[in-house]
């Protein structure tokens, strides 16, 4: 695969050079009309048409290689299927191979192509955006829907993939006839959701909807997880995954990221109940649901560097730590300790291990499985999300044995623990351990993980510009258009992964450090409505606990369908950009219907202003992570501090200080809570509208 890798830089894209969209004459004209502009001032009209001529001249450039290259691929193709007619006569196992590899090779070949036409798509991208700025026209309105929808637009033409959609077709074909020939009869047109795919079909399919913006809700809910994608492996490398690769180990880190989150909302409804019953006020709920979160701003850190080394001796570790939190916290009550309690809920956050199932993913998961898993993470987090107050709901009795309380209040923890004993026990009797090697200081062998990266590296990060200006003219142009894409990174540097959480936050462009702003103000934002949610109630409407379960479940249960709906339409309607902002503004509209002012406090206030701010919020972080997965620098897709580990620190954070503002507010007294804990979310959240229509362009 490092041959592959250089072949790509060094080979290829020395011969294709002349073929890339001249990024150093369209930058040189822009400088050029904003000369005229400030001397002559030279009419708009005369801008606009001379500058659309080199572009399109530019873009007809393109268009024309890359059917040369499509044309090409389509006769050697033509030549691999007349020797598949002869071996097949022959059944020559060992022919047979070859030519599947053969095959293969001509898809690397396109998905090089597609490279190709995206590097050149994002650096269209840039110059329109750097004359708009530059110039003060609003060129590239005009630009794209003069070109968008004529028949003869060469700019439709990099995004029409007919002869893409032939030759992956070809090779899925071929290749799944050669499968058949090994005994393995299966036919591609008698069975279209065969599961069985070739990765570089997978490959070439990821390339083909990232250059039409296109999504299913699989791929959009897997990107949650943040996983950072390999594009290419080699076969070698794709064999060790399925070796490393165990379904019952995958399994039991799904339901670790399950559990988790089911101990993390299980106490939501009774917490100011149990802070009550021991002598402290009710706001002090924020506290005890905070104090997890604390501890997991550090337990993430040290969780996600032992992953480094072993998968299942921190997953041991989680699940006995959680056992003791969980069992502290349910014998605070007949201790009558509020400190007790606490300390078990913090033993809890000490135990967040999600951080070694997303590295699990990573590197345990051969790539045709990992969307799949990632998507499977989150789902079960969500699922986690909304059995927590569910499973509440059902614990309303009080009983004493041994002289051990069980009520409301004690009954999750001791069912918690109970369930991480039992967890425990499968982890310590099924969970299988990779070999250390394959994962030691968090990488793969080198020698197989270079490829994937330099590619994803080119495209995903925006172009890499000394394929297309020398160093000083990046640094220079970077410099004038500092909201342009600026992560250049070669091809060294991206196959390392970052050695600090300083190297991590250098790697984060603007667009990406506005995301993760976002992604802090949602998980504020529904940190307080969630957290708060049983106090308030109870204050305005005398909510029982199970009517607060109830409400909280029924919340996380639209988590799955509203994500449904966003990543099977609304993503391939609206740029996902446009429903970002909207979803932004939706939280503030929910945030400012939930405050208490002059009219009385009504039960039918409070859930729609729930329901939009924490749906509105959901489809928020689904974008925004989405966006995220692909603007990452792909060097934050392994080792400790990688992509997931900066989102989850974001998040984490926010949930500690919308803990801590309740706490603190309670000082003000219950008429005052809801307004003095509503006041800070929406200043978070104007600010980051504000900050996100100053950065629109610039995300991906």
């Amino acid at each position: 695969m490092v041959a592959f890798g250089k072949r790509l830089k060094e080979t290829q894209i020395q011969e294709w050079q002349g073929y890339y969209i001249n990024y150093k004459l369209m930058k040189k004209k822009v400088k050029n009309y904003v000369q005229q502009i400030e001397v002559s001032e030279q009419s708009r009209e005369y801008v606009l048409k001379d500058f659309s001529r080199i572009l399109d001249k530019q873009i007809e450039k393109i268009v024309l290689f890359l059917l040369e290259q499509q044309g090409e691929l389509a006769s050697r193709l033509f030549i691999l299927g007349q020797e598949h007619d002869v071996l097949v006569q022959q059944q020559d196992g060992s022919k047979l191979s070859e030519l599947q590899q053969s095959y293969r090779d001509v898809g690397r070949q396109l998905l090089q192509l597609l490279f190709f036409v995206e590097m050149n798509a994002i650096g269209v991208r840039k110059i329109l955006k750097k004359f708009d700025k530059r110039c003060g026209y609003e060129f590239t309105n005009y630009y794209v829907k003069s070109r968008a929808n004529h028949p003869y637009s060469q700019l439709r033409q990099i995004f029409k993939h007919v002869g893409v959609s032939a030759v992956v077709g070809t090779i899925s074909r071929n290749l799944a006839d050669l499968e058949d020939n090994k005994g393995n009869y299966t036919s591609i047109y008698d069975h279209p959701g065969l599961p069985l795919q070739d990765p570089i079909i997978g490959s070439i399919n990821q390339a083909v909807d990232r250059l039409t913006n296109s999504t299913d809700f699989l791929h959009y809910l897997g990107k949650h997880a943040l996983i950072l994608p390999e594009e290419l492996p080699t076969p070698s490398e794709d064999h060790a995954a399925n070796e490393r690769y165990h379904l019952m180990s995958l399994l039991l880190n799904l339901a670790n990221a399950f559990l988790y989150m089911v101990n993390t909302y299980i106490i939501v409804p009774t917490a100011d109940d149990y802070s009550m019953s021991l002598g402290a006020a009710a706001t002090l709920c924020g506290a005890v649901i905070g104090s997890m979160a604390v501890a997991q701003v550090f337990s993430s850190v040290y969780f996600s560097a032992w992953s480094n080394k072993s998968y299942m001796k921190p997953l041991l570790f989680s699940s006995i730590v959680l056992l003791v939190g969980n069992t502290l916290y349910a014998l605070a009550y007949d201790f009558n300790s509020i400190y007790l309690l606490l300390v078990g809920r913090l033993f809890c956050g000490l135990g967040s291990a999600r951080a070694v199932s997303r590295r699990y993913i990573t590197d345990c998961v051969p790539l045709h499985l990992r969307m799949k898993a990632s998507a499977g993470f989150v789902s079960a987090s969500a699922l986690g999300m909304a059995c927590g107050p569910a499973v509440a709901c059902l614990l309303q009795t009080n009983f004493k044995f041994l002289k051990i309380t069980f009520n409301q209040d004690t009954l999750p923890g001791w069912i918690m623990a109970l369930a991480w004993f039992i967890y425990l026990l499968c982890m310590w009797t099924t969970f299988r351990e990779p070999p250390m090697e394959e994962i030691e200081d968090g990488l793969l062998p080198q020698s197989n993980s270079v490829s994937g990266k330099i590619e994803n590296g080119f495209v995903q990060k925006g172009i890499t510009q000394p394929l297309l200006l020398s160093e000083e003219e990046t640094k220079q142009d970077e410099d004038e258009d500092q909201d342009c894409d600026n992560s250049e990174e070669s091809a060294e540097e991206i196959q390392k992964p970052v050695t600090s959480i300083v190297s991590a936050y250098k790697l984060l462009t603007p667009s990406v450090k506005v995301q993760l702003l976002i992604y802090f103000m949602l998980k504020y934002a529904m940190e307080i409505l969630l957290a708060e949610s049983s106090v308030v109630t109870t204050y305005y409407f005398i909510w029982s606990t199970s009517n607060v379960a109830v409400f909280l479940a029924c919340l996380g249960l639209t988590v799955l369908p509203v994500n449904i709906i966003v990543g099977s339409y609304l993503s391939n309607i609206f740029e996902e950009r446009q429903v970002l902002l909207a979803s932004e503004i939706l939280v503030c509209m929910g945030i400012v219907l939930s405050f208490h002012v002059v009219i009385p406090y009504s039960v039918p206030q409070y859930v729609c202003s729930a329901l939009i701010t924490f749906v509105a919020a959901e489809v928020l972080e689904g974008v925004n992570l989405n966006l995220l997965s692909r603007a990452m620098s792909s060097r934050l897709s392994k080792g400790t501090y990688n992509g997931g580990l900066l989102s989850t620190e974001a998040g984490t954070l926010a949930r500690v200080f919308a803990d801590s503002t309740i706490t603190l507010a309670g000082y003000w007294g219950m008429s005052r809570l809801l307004n003095v804990t509503l006041l800070p979310s929406l200043f978070i959240c104007i600010f980051s509208i504000i900050a996100t229509c100053f950065t629109y362009n610039s995300m991906y």
